[in-house]
């Protein structure tokens, strides 16, 4: 089996290669190509890729490329991992909306509509491409913002999935926590990417999460920066980018005195693609869990394992709502749990989401189709309103200064901006 990674040279991909080796059984890889441009990263990595698989007996080749069409022919699945404009833009992203006093963060808020912009006309022309050269594959979309990104390609007609690490991560903690194997658990997870709730936590069909909160909630709000007493009042965990929502000012006065993600990331990336050039190196560096992503091979894995198997399990995916949120168009991307099987993904019922959820989940869904169309059809107009719609924004003033500067920073990536 082919399977191509289009951001390859990510100092992510060793995590992915992690999974693959160790979760051989699952997903039977014979040849992992990766596709990227930027051969000074991608050559390191792509290196480290093979030592590791060479280190854990797995047979499977490693080609790096940096020709789209000829790295995903023949593909069984697709997956994308990408960074438009690199930490230098998302450094933009991070800082840039502090100076009107909102959250600067890469995935929500004014950070994560200008990586939209940047973002979605780049994955539908690679996505065309793949369409063309292996037109059965799968593409399983891990680029942010992961919810608007799978809504533009399921749009334009994509066979496509997005894929978040964030429920995964979750399960994984509770397992740990309760001291039970992790297939033993499933999460009653709903909302948007990046804006979900854990309302539930099964082990072997009993809720025990009124139980996790109650003896463990200083520690899962510790996790999630919240105060515990809010996960006590609500009775459910919020995702950790909740925060900016419940905490916006408190995360403006900290990003303010600290330095950003991106420049710590930066100089994480620097390091690690220095480890990777070693050819001593030929497992995982423990740094690598500082950059992020946790789980994020066995999502992959467990994802398209069970596409290419049929599998008929559950998982949490980004998919189409379907009246799976009631309140949603049909059209929205939620992320829930669906059933995967060769034919996709289709959403689980889930119980109705309380008002207090609802109402911010409904808001959030209306700025990601505004955002969704500023990034297709371009215009200053269609991004000053989104950002009006942005519950994190949501004041004219601010939208009409934010979008002047969002445009300025991101003009490059951006050519209908030139004519703003």
């Amino acid at each position: 089996m082919k399977l191509a990674v289009v951001g390859g040279g990510s100092t992510y991909t060793p995590e992915l290669v992690d999974g693959f080796a160790r979760l051989r059984e699952d997903l039977p890889l014979t040849e992992l190509v990766l596709v990227d441009p930027a051969a000074e990263r991608l050559e390191p990595v792509a290196g480290m890729a093979r030592r590791m698989l060479r280190a854990a007996g797995h047979p499977a080749t490693v080609t790096a490329t940096g020709d789209v069409r000829e790295g995903v022919a023949g593909a069984a699945v697709v997956l994308l991992q990408l960074r438009v404009g690199g930490q230098a833009a998302r450094e933009v992203d991070e800082t840039l909306p502090l100076r009107c006093g909102c959250v600067g963060q890469e995935t929500t808020g004014a950070g994560g509509l200008a990586k939209a912009l940047r973002t979605v006309p780049v994955v539908l022309e690679l996505a065309e491409v793949i369409a063309e050269a292996a037109p059965e594959a799968w593409i399983v979309d891990f680029t942010n913002p992961v919810g608007i990104v799978t809504r533009a390609l399921l749009d334009a007609g994509h066979r496509a999935i997005g894929l978040c690490n964030v429920a995964i991560g979750f399960q994984r903690r509770f397992a740990a926590v309760l001291g039970v194997e992790p297939s033993r658990v499933s999460l009653g997870h709903a909302g948007l990417n990046h804006l979900t709730w854990v309302r539930s936590v099964h082990v072997d069909g009993t809720d025990v999460l009124p139980d996790l909160i109650r003896e463990h909630g200083q520690k899962i709000a510790a996790d999630v920066g919240l105060p515990s007493a809010l996960l006590s009042r609500l009775g459910a965990v919020p995702s950790y980018y909740l925060r900016y929502f419940y905490a916006h000012d408190l995360v403006v006065a900290e990003q303010r005195t600290e330095p950003s993600r991106a420049a710590r990331v930066a100089a994480m990336e620097k390091e690690l693609l220095e480890m990777y050039a070693d050819p001593a190196v030929t497992a995982k560096p423990e740094l690598l869990e500082q950059r992020g992503g946790a789980f994020y091979s066995e999502a992959a894995v467990a994802l398209i394992a069970s596409l290419l198997g049929d599998r008929g399990d559950t998982q949490v995916v980004n998919v189409r709502n379907g009246g799976t949120l009631p309140f949603l168009p049909d059209d929205a991307v939620v992320e829930v749990p669906a059933r995967i099987t060769a034919s996709g993904a289709v959403p689980q019922p889930v119980p109705p989401l309380e008002p207090l959820y609802a109402g911010l989940v409904a808001h959030v869904s209306a700025y990601e189709t505004l955002a969704l169309r500023a990034a297709l059809e371009g215009g200053a107009d269609r991004v000053r309103d989104a950002l009006l719609a942005h519950p994190l924004v949501g004041q004219e003033h601010l939208a009409r200064e934010l979008t002047g500067l969002l445009l300025d920073a991101n003009r490059r990536h951006l050519p209908w901006a030139e004519a703003q």
